[in-house]
């Protein structure tokens, strides 16, 4: 008979059918067992489901409650054992709220709404306005569990709508309840008009609320929800253009750093973002990327003409051995020349490189230090685990592995 290390091999698909047929009394055991490997275990625990035998119940919750056992295999048992309500003295001691390691604090406060627990319900609103989607999910789960439970007004009577995470549960409440969330759209957290406008159904209540010739940024979100709905861009534009181009005013960026800016980043920006970069995308044409291969070997010719000695032009991931980006390097005499795949955008950290005059003069724009350094506010872009305002150089030569 195939034992259980046979069937979760070191390498290749483990066997889920095989799996399925093995006595969960020897697939519990193994869990128990921390000398097995944690991501055995962890597959046991997977098929384990809705056969769980009631006499290794004591045992697998004593796995759950280990801090020092591992979390992977931890948070598989919450999910596989969170109707236990002999959980919920421990889950609400103090201690939990120090418990740290990926998912591991949303999983224990996710188990807490499972179970009923509405004392978690800011921490859960809290959890559910994250940037980060799977913390989300986790406070969207405990949320609406609470939901089914008690019903929403008992839950919204948990919340303090002083908070901006309780009033975009709100928001997400009135949706699910049919009601008009347009009200939200003038809310002083973007986030919350940002949930509002994601949330919007109704056109006709849209075109009215903008009749009411709302302040700009709640005129703007409005405008988005609109077109979320209908895709219609003229009526976009138009809307726009009675609105006065809203734009964000930014010294030092002109139009051609605009527009190859707002078209790569403003679809992915984050939710705290000025809503009217979302609308100039919307409204202005993108910008003509340039032939990748074309441009770098004219950089890489103008680079030459200077005297010095490029090698050949490689994209910012090969050059770092991995990740991904939006510009390629030429090495040249121990230095760098970064070349946009943005637009026409060069430059180089020694701002006073031999080859800059060569470059403008085959049609390069040279990125200045006070370019570089020029802040793009209001717009809210993801590098390496934050979402903030980048400045132009980080925008047009980006890389993040």
């Amino acid at each position: 008979m195939p034992t259980i290390d046979s069937l979760i091999p070191e390498s290749g698909a483990h066997d889920t059918a095989a799996l399925l047929a093995v006595a969960p009394d020897a697939l519990a055991d193994y869990v128990v067992d921390v000398r097995n490997a944690w991501w055995r275990r962890r597959i046991c625990v997977q098929a384990l489901a809705g056969r769980v035998p009631e006499a290794r119940i004591p045992a697998l919750l004593d796995r759950v409650r280990d801090s020092e056992d591992t979390g992977e295999v931890r948070i598989a048992l919450l999910g596989l054992l969170c109707d236990r309500a002999e959980l919920l003295p421990w889950l609400r001691e103090e201690e939990r709220s120090r418990e740290s390691g990926y998912r591991m604090p949303g999983t224990l406060l996710r188990t807490r709404g499972l179970l009923g627990d509405r004392t978690a319900a800011r921490a859960l609103t809290t959890l559910a306005f994250s940037l980060w989607r799977h913390e989300q999910q986790l406070g969207e789960d405990g949320l609406m569990a609470l939901v089914e439970r008690y019903g929403p007004e008992a839950v919204l009577a948990e919340l303090d709508q002083d908070r901006p995470e309780d009033r975009a549960f709100a928001v997400w409440m009135r949706y699910r309840e049919g009601g008009d969330v347009t009200p939200y759209l003038a809310d002083p957290d973007r986030g919350v008009a940002h949930a509002a406008h994601e949330l919007a159904t109704d056109p006709d209540g849209l075109r009215a609320c903008l009749a009411e010739d709302p302040a700009t940024e709640a005129a703007v979100w409005a405008v988005l929800a609109l077109h979320r709905i209908t895709e219609d861009a003229e009526e976009t534009r138009l809307l726009d253009a009675r609105l006065g181009h809203p734009r964000v005013e930014v010294p030092g960026l002109d139009e051609e750093l605009r527009r190859a800016i707002v078209h790569e980043y403003v679809a992915g920006c984050a939710r705290a973002s000025d809503p009217r970069w979302r609308l100039e995308a919307l409204c202005t044409e993108p910008p003509v990327r340039p032939d990748t291969a074309d441009q770098t070997a004219r950089a890489a010719a103008a680079v030459a003409a200077a005297g010095l000695a490029p090698k050949p032009p490689v994209s910012c991931w090969e050059h770092e051995k991995q990740g991904d980006g939006t510009y390629y390097v030429i090495e040249c005499d121990g230095q760098e020349v970064l070349v946009s795949t943005l637009g026409r955008f060069v430059m180089s950290h020694d701002h006073a490189h031999a080859a800059r005059p060569h470059l403008e003069d085959a049609g390069f724009r040279w990125i200045d230090q006070e370019t570089a350094d020029t802040e793009v506010t209001d717009l809210d872009v993801y590098y390496f685990g934050t979402r903030r305002p980048r400045d132009v150089d980080t925008l047009l030569f980006y890389w993040q592995d």
